[in-house]
C-alpha cells in the first residue's frame, strides 16, 4: 500500500490544527486577532476594560498638560540661570 498521500496530508493539518490553537489561546487571553496582515479582524473589550482605557486617556491627557507646564518653567529657568546679571538685575528692576 502507497502512504506518500499521507505525510503531506498530515504537515498541512498540523500547521492548520496550530494555527487554530494559537488563534484561540489569543482569542482566551484578549489579545487581538488579526488576519495574517496586520489587520484587525475581532478585537473583544468588556465594559470594565473600555471603562479603564477611558480612565488612562484622561490621566494621560492630564500627565501632557503637566509636562508641558513644567517644560515651560525649565524654560524659565534656563534663561534666568545664562542671562548675564546685569540684565536679569535690570528686569527685576522694571517690575517693581
Amino acid at each position: 500500500m502507497n502512504w506518500n498521500w499521507l505525510v503531506p496530508v498530515l504537515i498541512v493539518g498540523s500547521i492548520s490544527l496550530s494555527w487554530a490553537f494559537t488563534t484561540w489561546v489569543r482569542a482566551r487571553h484578549g489579545y487581538p486577532i488579526d488576519d495574517g496582515n496586520g489587520n484587525i479582524v475581532h478585537k473583544t473589550t468588556s465594559l470594565e476594560d473600555s471603562r479603564k482605557l477611558e480612565l488612562l486617556e484622561r490621566e494621560n491627557g492630564a500627565l501632557k498638560g503637566q509636562i508641558g507646564r513644567l517644560e515651560e518653567r525649565i524654560a524659565v529657568l534656563e534663561r534666568i540661570a545664562t542671562d548675564p546679571a546685569e540684565r536679569t538685575a535690570r528686569a527685576i528692576d522694571a517690575l517693581r
